[in-house]
């Protein structure tokens, strides 16, 4: 077996595993947190030479992003803020449409997919295009985020570092994950939470993939301290000291729980419907970026404020320094928008918006219940930040992360009871639809879950379990000397893909398959009358009934079976009956379906009458 040099430098065996995860996770922090500053940096700048300096527009930005580069003196030019989202759908979807496809949309299904279908591959060449691909949606007025990006690029990066080091598939499905992690925590400066949200967006349910909160809590701390050297640590937006007073509070956040989970049943309904027209269109696929770059432009001419990440509304939101009208303009105006920008093919995230239009939501019922419910709401900017979670809590299904998340990007945890609160309710409301449909539903219906769960219960139960007793049964064999018409009709009058053959002691010399004689051409029999034993084959694979069912799985798999003889544990000569794959499914789905307690139902042997041993 070859040895790979980097066992060598960080050997597997149980005494280094621990350094050598921790190194492993490390390096994909670092080079993750490494393209996350050249991502963000690059986003800036675009957005400062094209939406300052071109068309002269300068939207509020939150308190973690200002100061990264000073205001032009261009006067606001509508028109130009119009041609910059249809330019970038052209440029970006002629880069994706050229170099890689996959890497259109919000990034994050790709890393799931990656993850329970793809053996935590992705190509090579995803990370730079996606990087590119996105600083020209985002800088061109796109409205998307810039976390399902650096998610898609991370998971790409870390999938890079397995394939470079030549890492089995369950170590690089670990740095996969652990790279989308980093990413948003560099990004979102919020490590913790991206290590839960890494493990947590896997699934459409409440569950968790648990093996990989290590590996993400690594890189994610690595890719974060990297970020914050050039660009700090200060939280994403800057909040008063709301707290949480009076469980009496509980009643307006329920009210916001419900508007949060009607507003992302909305917005991931009408996002995958515009997404599906797009898809359906009939015409080229960087033409539809186009189009959807002209619906985003043409809301620069009566609501700007739709454009771009919306990062600086939220800012203002916390601040309460933003209208009701507007606030809910942004709710419907940011829906639209993040569809044709996303659904149309264009690369950019669909987490950031989710944020703006749930903080939207949450300014508009904190308002609200502050004007009918003054002593019993709690302020307007608690709402927005409690709102925010809980709209991406319900359209993400990532309820446990998504807590933690804002805590984290506001720098407070002072509202961690009514973000709990709304966060569960809009997620049990919400349920079923999910932003993410690479999801799974749960650990065991993942592909990368399947096989042990399978070898598991298989190794518990035998083929005595799986065929019954067949001891006052026979089963159906062909004598070797039996004309070969006759054996064929037996064959094609049963239901097996094999028939043992059977000497004139009933000892078990060869089995006919019926998937091999459709091949086969007949032997010369040189003037005598074909056979069974003319077509047999000698090799035959076989289990007793003592054998486990994943022993028995494993022959058939190695070889390449479709069903296999069982002959008696003291004579591997007497035929008893044959095992075909239907079988071992057949178990494993009645076992899963039964309760410990019961006894264990006996399946049908395969026998018939014809033919004595």
């Amino acid at each position: 077996m070859e040895v790979r040099w980097i066992d060598h430098v960080l050997p597997p065996d149980r005494a280094q595993r621990i350094g050598r995860l921790i190194l492993l996770c490390a390096l994909v922090g670092v080079v993750t947190g490494l393209g996350a500053v050249a991502f963000d940096w690059s986003v800036q700048f675009g957005k400062h030479v094209l939406m300052d300096g071109v068309a002269g527009y300068r939207p509020a930005v939150p308190a973690g992003d200002a100061g990264r580069f000073g205001e032009t003196n261009q006067p606001f030019r509508p028109w130009v803020l119009f041609l910059l989202p249809v330019l970038g759908g052209f440029v970006g979807g002629l880069i994706i449409y050229w170099f890689a496809p996959e890497a259109e949309g919000h990034g994050t299904d790709a890393a799931i997919d990656a993850y329970h279908n793809r053996q935590g591959a992705i190509r090579p060449r995803v990370p730079p295009i996606k990087a590119l691909a996105s600083a020209i949606t985002l800088a061109t007025g796109g409205s998307a985020g810039r976390e399902g990006p650096i998610a898609h690029i991370g998971a790409g990066f870390g999938s890079i570092v397995g394939r470079v080091l030549r890492l089995g598939v369950e170590e690089r499905r670990l740095l996969m994950v652990a790279g989308l992690a980093a990413g948003i925590g560099a990004i979102f400066r919020s490590p913790l939470a991206a290590a839960l949200f890494a493990a947590e967006v896997l699934y459409r349910e409440m569950d968790m993939e648990f093996e990989v909160i290590v590996p993400a809590v690594i890189a994610s701390i690595v890719a974060y301290s990297v970020f914050t050297i050039p660009f700090g640590a200060d939280p994403l937006f800057s909040t008063p000291s709301y707290v949480f007073e009076s469980p009496l509070e509980l009643f307006p956040y329920l009210l916001l729980a419900l508007a949060v989970a009607a507003g992302a049943k909305v917005y991931v309904r009408f996002f995958y419907r515009v997404h599906t027209f797009f898809k359906a269109m009939k015409v080229p696929t960087f033409v539809k970026p186009v189009m959807g770059g002209a619906v985003v432009g043409s809301f620069a001419f009566f609501l700007p404020e739709a454009l771009g990440s919306g990062y600086g509304i939220v800012q203002d939101a916390i601040n309460q320094t933003v209208t009701l009208k507007l606030l809910g303009l942004v709710v419907l105006g940011k829906i639209v928008t993040t569809a044709f920008t996303v659904g149309s093919g264009q690369s950019g995230g669909v987490f950031g918006p989710s944020m703006v239009i749930g903080a939207a939501i949450g300014g508009v019922v904190g308002r609200l219940c502050d004007t009918y419910m003054p002593g019993l709401s709690a302020p307007e900017g608690a709402f927005v930040v409690v709102g925010m979670a809980g709209f991406f809590a319900a359209a993400a299904n990532t309820p446990i992360s998504t807590i933690i998340m804002v805590s984290e990007i506001t720098g407070s945890y002072q509202l961690l009871v009514p973000t709990m609160w709304v966060c569960i309710i809009a997620f049990m409301l919400v349920r079923r639809s999910t932003l993410y449909r690479g999801q799974v539903d749960r650990r065991s219906a993942s592909p990368v879950h399947l096989h042990d769960m399978l070898s598991d219960v298989l190794a518990r139960y035998s083929v005595r379990d799986a065929l019954g007793d067949p001891e006052h049964e026979r089963a159906i064999t062909v004598e070797s000397d039996l004309p070969l018409p006759a054996a064929l009709s037996r064959l094609g009058s049963s239901r097996h893909a094999i028939l043992p053959v059977v000497d004139a002691n009933a000892r078990l010399v060869g089995v006919i398959n019926a998937a091999r004689i459709r091949q086969m051409t007949p032997p010369d029999a040189e003037g005598r009358e074909l056979v069974a034993a003319d077509i047999m084959e000698g090799a035959i694979p076989y289990v007793v009934m003592g054998d486990n069912l994943y022993s028995a799985m494993h022959k058939m798999v190695t070889s390449h079976k479709e069903e296999i003889v069982v002959v008696d544990d003291a004579d591997p000569t007497r035929v008893v009956g044959t095992l075909s794959r239907s079988d071992l499914i057949a178990t494993y789905d009645h076992q899963l379906s039964r309760s410990d307690e019961e006894p264990l139902s006996k399946g049908t042997v395969h026998v018939a009458n014809e033919q004595p041993l």
